[in-house]
């Protein structure tokens, strides 16, 4: 499969600066899951700035209907 990093990079507001996976979902992806987290592009912007990406942040922001 060819990685669609440019096009996914217009959608990617991870603001971790030294990031490696920027753009590389399937990376991204697999190292989150490996950390019980969620990426960056499941939480809005003011949330994913506290890098708080666990299961448990995403589950209550969808239970406060912050999502």
């Amino acid at each position: 499969m060819e990685c669609k990093k440019e096009r996914n990079l217009k959608n990617c507001n991870c603001t971790y600066e030294p990031c490696s996976r920027k753009g590389i979902c399937c990376e991204c992806v697999a190292y989150h899951r490996r950390a019980r987290e969620l990426p960056a592009c499941f939480f809005p912007d003011s949330e994913e700035k506290k890098f708080d990406r666990s299961y448990e942040k995403f589950a209550g922001l969808v239970t406060s209907g912050s999502l």
